[in-house]
């Protein structure tokens, strides 16, 4: 597999769980953000884009523009940060407390042995993990040339599905034991449930 850029997206009202700063609540210990930060550890750069508090060595962190554009918002600005043109990167939220190292390397050998260009997980009704994924950087660049040429030059406010029309895409089903990866916690009852599987 080739290496790869990780782009983790920790803005969101959080408006289910009191405009708290989600990827902050702890489950097992740790903050969520750090715990997805664990899971791309071996990326050639991490970039977070949001409020972060601390963060781990090299890891970059910036905003959308304008803050609180939305997801795809985001996406652009951690693109527009990272230094380098990695082959691939992997576009998670960052409240994804279950997420392991070993479902991204899953996700990206499901990308390299495809000619797609976006990897992402499906859940056990068949619905795409969207934010649980990894893309071609080609791929992905393109798709937001594209996304912002439809809405006159801006992505402010357009939701992830936008981002993924006309992109093929390879829908992955999680294979490993356990809790899946791609469970995120938007209400307090989702942060007791993944502290379950979590412990």
């Amino acid at each position: 597999m080739t290496g790869y850029a990780a782009v983790l997206l920790a803005g969101g009202a959080a408006r289910r769980m009191g405009g708290v700063d989600k990827p902050a609540r702890p489950v097992g210990g740790r903050p969520m953000l750090h715990r997805v930060l664990a899971a791309v550890a071996e990326a050639s750069e991490r970039v977070v884009v949001g409020p972060s508090g601390p963060v781990p060595a090299g890891t970059r962190v910036t905003r959308e523009d304008p803050p609180g554009g939305g997801p795809v918002a985001a996406t652009a600005a951690g693109l527009a940060l990272l230094r380098s043109d990695p082959p691939v990167v992997a576009l998670l939220a960052a409240d994804l407390p279950l997420l392991t190292a070993g479902a991204v390397a899953e996700l990206r050998r499901a990308l390299a042995g495809s000619a797609d260009g976006v990897a992402c997980y499906v859940d056990g009704d068949g619905r795409r993990q969207q934010l649980c994924g990894v893309w071609r950087l080609a791929t992905l660049r393109a798709a937001l040339d594209r996304l912002a040429a439809s809405r006159g030059g801006t992505v402010d406010g357009a939701p992830v599905r936008e981002l993924l029309a006309g992109t093929t895409v390879r829908e992955v089903v999680w294979s490993g034991a356990g809790a899946p990866p791609w469970f995120d916690c938007d209400t307090d009852g989702d942060v007791r449930r993944a502290e379950e599987w979590a412990t």
